[in-house]
């Protein structure tokens, strides 16, 4: 592979950091092939054509609000690049398991502090109306300051992992691109 892999796994790496920004439905990014992706594709609601040759990021997960990943496996994909998908592949489920956990747990706290706020004060849900009654934001405050303090060692330890794992990343790919490169420059010499 040359230059042109190199920079397709480069492409691929910023579109995985940015996959948060992106607000198109389904954008194709850089490589994908979805019957080799058990794990994720029980989380995704998007399948991407069997003859691609491009990774996928679909729409943002109503849970987590992660875009999920198809990873494209190349037919002759090497034992260095299956390592690679495998290890971002594992990195999205495990970051796609936390956040969807943190999100879940977040609002369930945030609506039973709500609730629990507006019965000290003697107020119904909702309001005359039928709408449902909300607190102020210094009200609220205070619940996110108690959630975010609750949970402070657990988000330490989630960018802990989160680092290290994008350091394993950015290290297999290093470890490719100059195996990809040492090839093209043996295969020019031949």
């Amino acid at each position: 592979m040359g230059v042109k892999t190199i920079k397709c796994l480069l492409r691929s790496s910023v579109c995985h950091a940015m996959r948060l920004k992106l607000s198109m439905n389904v954008s194709r990014c850089s490589s994908s092939q979805p019957n080799k992706l058990e794990n994720s594709a029980k989380r995704l609601q998007f399948i991407p054509a069997a003859d691609s040759k491009h990774d996928w990021i679909g729409p943002p997960n109503r849970l987590s609000n992660l875009r999920p990943i198809i990873y494209h496996v190349p037919e002759n994909e090497t034992e260095l690049e299956k390592k690679l998908r495998i290890l971002r592949q594992e990195t999205e489920n495990w970051n796609h398991a936390f956040w969807t956990n943190q999100n879940v747990t977040f609002n369930n706290e945030k609506n039973y502090f709500i609730l629990s706020q507006l019965k000290e004060k003697g107020i119904t849900e909702r309001d005359e109306k039928g709408r449902k009654r909300t607190l102020n934001s210094e009200e609220m405050a205070v619940f996110y300051k108690h959630f975010l303090d609750e949970n402070c060692s657990r988000h330490a330890n989630y960018n802990k992992e989160w680092y290290r794992r994008n350091f394993a990343i950015t290290l297999l790919m290093g470890r490719l691109a100059f195996h990809n490169l040492w090839g093209m420059f043996a295969q020019r010499r031949r």
